[in-house]
């Protein structure tokens, strides 16, 4: 398709009301250091604004990237899901399960252009070994609020805030059906990762400011199933991804840490893992000097993710190797952090 029925089809679904421009943003690149390929990247994306970029990505990609509503959160927003690839190994990304903690999704809107837009013989290689399907902002209510939660003012949550809503993702207990499930946008992932069976599930979060023993920043932890339940294979299956997200965010300038997680079946890397997923957490942390790296970090992880399930190299990783990762150490001086674990 030419560039001119490209626009005029875009034209067609804003007249439509399918997509709604947002309206002019300014993008605050004064403390931007590292840009994604030379642009830099809205951080924060409006809810207009991100259906309007996904479906210009699915118009851009000639039909390789599809996007589907799985559902709409409790204040009727859409949860959009992206897919792309039609490759053997099935690979979920998802991102903004709490509202507050965004950068996940600007990330999954690029690893989408970079891998479902243009012809580059990689790209084209990798999709041909590998389906990846993302659920990007899976929280829309809560990021309207800028909250961590979704909304439900009714809720007397056991993990959540009454009178505002449920934690997502203290929701993923496989042992509850999704038509039961309490924490309505939690029942859509778990839907959404059952009718997709993934090979691997990485559920993208964020974290305050923390340092190492030494007092070297961290910028970015993960972490794999913990619970007890989930079996010895998956969980050193979820260790060699973590190995390989510690490579990749290293290797692109960052500082990777264990994050000292719960064990709680309800949170998605367990829940995920007892499905029999390589389940693993990532936690950017919140740098608002190093926002755009952050960004290109996260999209750095999906994109080695990918490429090392796409030609086996992440089943040769060393599972022992996630052990080394550093712990996460102290707050950094001067900072201060919530009560709560987001893993």
């Amino acid at each position: 398709m030419s560039l001119k029925p490209k626009i005029a089809l875009l034209s067609v679904f804003v007249s439509a009301g399918l997509l709604v421009a947002p309206a002019a943003q300014a993008v605050d690149n004064t403390t931007a250091e590292t840009t994604v390929d030379g642009r830099t990247v809205d951080p924060r994306p409006s809810t207009a604004k991100l259906a309007f970029e996904l479906h210009k990505l699915a118009l851009l990609s000639h039909g390789k990237i599809r996007v589907d509503k799985i559902g709409r959160s409790n204040e009727g927003r859409p949860v959009w899901a992206a897919r792309v690839g039609h490759g053997k190994t099935r690979i979920q990304y998802v991102t903004q399960q709490h509202g507050d903690e965004p950068l996940g999704t600007p990330a999954a809107l690029e690893f989408l252009r970079q891998v479902g837009v243009g012809h580059s013989p990689w790209a084209q290689k990798l999709l041909s070994k590998v389906t990846v399907d993302i659920v990007v902002r899976a929280n829309p209510d809560g990021n309207e609020h800028d909250w961590r939660y979704n909304y439900d003012p009714d809720a007397t949550p056991e993990y959540g805030e009454k009178g505002k809503g449920y934690d997502i993702n203290r929701y993923h207990d496989p042992s509850v059906a999704p038509k039961d499930n309490p924490a309505t946008e939690a029942g859509l992932i778990q839907r959404r990762n059952a009718s997709f069976k993934p090979d691997i599930m990485v559920d993208y979060h964020m974290q305050g400011r923390y340092q190492d023993a030494n007092g070297k920043e961290i910028t970015a932890s993960t972490l794999w199933p913990t619970n007890a339940g989930v079996k010895p294979s998956d969980v050193d299956f979820a260790k060699q991804i973590a190995v390989v997200v510690q490579r990749s965010i290293d290797g692109n300038g960052g500082y990777v840490s264990q994050y000292p997680g719960g064990d709680y079946q309800g949170i998605a890397r367990n829940g995920y893992g007892l499905l029999g997923n390589g389940s693993v957490l990532i936690e950017l942390s919140l740098i608002p000097e190093r926002e755009q790296q952050q960004i290109q970090d996260a999209l750095a992880s999906m994109l080695a993710i990918a490429r090392s399930a796409a030609d086996g190299s992440v089943r040769k990783v060393d599972p022992a190797a996630a052990d080394a990762i550093p712990p996460r150490g102290p707050a950094l001086p001067g900072t201060t952090e919530e009560a709560h674990e987001a893993a």
